[in-house]
């Protein structure tokens, strides 16, 4: 399944200390097991003291945690070269291939189709194809759009 809301952290230089922490605790707590999978996005874009409380919350709770299947995911731009989160976790970066759009856009085609008889949110795009996933970006939040 996708991840949900709480499963997700969208990193900008705005990202607090506190934030940051609640994630790696979810992710490292004993109720993790549930298989969900915890994931940072943009993780480069943490400023310098916000990128050592992750290593410092991620590596603590590392040692204290019981959870030996933990699922954490720091996505970063492999093309920033002067962010600390990819040095401090560098021991455990693994490089994923590059997929064009059109490859992209035929493996969600197939995975996030909706089940036939429902009237998902999806009619309301015009694509030819129904899908249950649709990113709608806005500069304010909160404002409908």
């Amino acid at each position: 399944p996708l991840p949900t809301y709480d499963e997700v952290l969208v990193c900008t230089p705005n990202t607090e200390e506190e934030e940051v922490e609640l994630i790696v605790r979810r992710a490292l707590s004993s109720d993790s097991q549930n298989q969900k999978i915890y994931c940072l996005l943009g993780a480069e874009k943490l400023v310098y003291k916000v990128s050592k409380q992750l290593e410092s919350y991620f590596f603590r709770l590392l040692q204290s945690s019981t959870v030996p299947d933990y699922r954490f995911i720091i996505f970063c731009n492999a093309k920033v070269h002067n962010s600390y989160v990819i040095t401090a976790f560098d021991t455990y970066k693994v490089t994923i291939p590059c997929y064009s759009k059109t490859e992209i856009q035929a493996y969600l085609n197939t995975h996030l189709k909706v089940p036939c008889g429902t009237a998902p949110v999806a009619q309301a795009f015009e694509e030819p194809y129904q899908q249950n996933v649709k990113f709608i970006f806005s500069n304010q939040g909160g404002m409908g759009r």
